[in-house]
């Protein structure tokens, strides 16, 4: 999943950042109400961690804003402010769960899930993701190749979501060091090259045509093989 956390505590931003990307997720973090709503209103996002006490932009204004905009990304208020009349202001406001301070990442991770799941309809995040017989199933964690289940590593499994996000175009190493790795620099690592043949190792199995390109001097590309002319 592609997340968005608003959240101006560091300390409680690192652990969330850190947490989620462990989980597999990509994560994007805004420091204050302000630059918050702006990602958030600017980019596709599949869920958001709001908090609700945020400098410039209070995070209930930035949720009510993107829901009169139509914007109905699955969102969870964390929040000191535990009172019934706080949670319930707060699910008005548009949000889809709300969870108190201090919390359990466990519990966030699950509640999360859950909204996502809740989503499944109309404008919710995509959750299944299929280039021909490959399928991934975001929520679950799980990847099949037709009837046979491919068991990835946490990071596999982030590289592989990013090549089917982005299916019959061709993805570059820097493209994939700041989207996969969250790297701004080249490392001048074979890491990329490493991890691809993991991949194609595991998913290509048992005579399936090979799906993962190398296009020379550009990158890579997942896309269906074109059957030969005749």
């Amino acid at each position: 999943m592609r997340l968005l956390i608003i959240e101006d505590d560091a300390d409680t931003a690192a652990y969330l950042v850190k947490g989620l990307r462990e989980a597999g997720h990509t994560v994007d973090h805004a420091a204050n109400g302000k630059d918050g709503l702006f990602m958030a209103a600017s980019e596709p996002y599949d869920g958001m961690i709001v908090d609700r006490l945020l400098p410039q932009v209070d995070g209930l204004t930035i949720i009510s804003t993107l829901r009169a905009s139509g914007n109905t990304t699955p969102t969870i208020i964390l929040s000191a402010l535990g009172e019934v009349d706080d949670r319930v202001r707060g699910l008005r406001a548009g949000g889809d769960d709300y969870l108190v301070k201090p919390f359990s990442f466990a519990e966030l991770l699950a509640r999360l899930e859950a909204v996502l799941r809740r989503g499944r309809g109309g404008n919710a995040a995509e959750t299944v993701l299929r280039v021909a017989n490959l399928e991934m199933d975001l929520l679950a964690r799980s990847v099949r190749r037709g009837s046979r289940s491919v068991d990835l590593k946490p990071q596999e499994f982030r590289l592989l979501e990013y090549l089917m996000r982005n299916a019959g175009q061709v993805v570059t190493r820097t493209m994939l060091f700041e989207n996969v790795w969250d790297y701004h620099f080249d490392p001048q690592t074979n890491v990329i090259d490493v991890h691809i043949s993991r991949l194609r190792g595991k998913i290509d199995e048992d005579g399936d045509p090979p799906l993962i390109h190398t296009v020379r001097g550009a990158g890579y590309c997942l896309r269906v093989p074109s059957a030969p002319t005749r």
